[in-house]
């Protein structure tokens, strides 16, 4: 059997990431790179000179407006405490590690407390959410309804006690090759609630193919072509050449979560967690960029305070 190229390439070793962001002083040059690739710019009055001076942190200065800020200000990092080798340690693992770190291996690693670690990947899974959540699939989706928090035989949609109802959809090119996929928790699988998923997370020009599942006719509100194949129940059911690679995914997408997570809240953090996972395969293809571009999202989002980081998807 060939060699898997994607599956065997280097990535970024612990000694060259060490190397590249082992200092605070590297962390802080690298975080101020990805902020303001084009340099410094006042976050008051768009000013370019500046000063630097110290705080406790490196501190710019606008010789405009006299305004002050650190690098961190505006940004996931804000009001941290912790060294920005934490946080960049952090990313390293989320982002290079084969199926995902847990907050409690995070806490393990990065020698914080639980709370501490918790909060430290939250912010950094709703960082990838942000971004996974601007990402429309085109071409041929393959797309299948799933459940986390239970098997799928059972109850479908509203009714599905305990489970929390995503759609799974994943995009293949012209050789019938994966490249970029699509998890998202929906309200229960109604016509109005793919209806509302499509406009979300489908490009108008795709072509979705789906199971006989009703509310999957949904889609044609935003998609160009919707193929619908009855595939029944059973074994023979998950065989289907029309849908083997979203087969795979949710495949591979359990055995992740099952190896990695005893337990989480997947009725309030799914979109999280789900998203999570996304990030990563989107961008399997450099694991080595994948810290610098975190760093980089992470560096042009808002602060996510704790309060919102532990509000549910659902408002409760």
């Amino acid at each position: 059997m060939a060699m898997n190229k994607i599956q065997f390439q280097a990535g970024l070793s612990l000694h060259e990431f060490l190397h590249q962001y082992g200092t605070e002083a590297q962390c802080e040059a690298a975080l101020f790179a990805a902020r303001w690739p084009h340099g410094w710019r006042c976050l008051r009055c768009d000013g370019e000179r500046y000063s630097c001076t110290h705080n406790g942190r490196k501190l710019w200065e606008c010789l405009d407006c006299g305004y002050q800020c650190s690098s961190i200000v505006g940004t996931v990092f804000e009001n941290t405490k912790l060294p920005l080798r934490t946080w960049f340690l952090a990313i390293y693992l989320m982002t290079q590690s084969k199926n995902a770190v847990s907050a409690l291996e995070l806490k393990r690693q990065l020698g914080v407390s639980y709370k501490t670690a918790w909060s430290i990947k939250h912010r950094l899974l709703q960082t990838m959410l942000l971004r996974e959540e601007q990402r429309r699939l085109d071409g041929r989706v393959e797309v299948d309804d799933a459940y986390l928090g239970g098997e799928r035989p059972g109850k479908r949609g509203r009714g599905a006690a305990s489970k929390t109802p995503f759609v799974a959809a994943i995009q293949t090119n012209s050789e019938g090759k994966p490249l970029y996929i699509r998890l998202t928790p929906v309200a229960g699988f109604t016509y109005e609630a793919l209806k509302q998923w499509s406009a979300e997370c489908l490009s108008s020009t795709a072509r979705v193919v789906s199971d006989g599942l009703g509310c999957f006719g949904a889609v044609t509100h935003t998609a160009a072509q919707h193929e619908r194949h009855i595939v029944g129940s059973g074994k023979s059911a998950v065989q289907r050449a029309e849908f083997r690679w979203v087969n795979t995914l949710l495949g591979n997408l359990k055995t992740a979560f099952s190896g990695t997570y005893h337990a989480f809240n997947h009725a309030k953090y799914a979109q999280r967690y789900l998203a999570e996972f996304s990030y990563r395969f989107n961008r399997r293809f450099d694991l080595a960029a994948m810290v610098p571009r975190l760093l980089r999202a992470a560096a042009t989002t808002e602060p996510l305070p704790i309060g919102i980081l532990r509000i549910s998807e659902t408002g409760n």
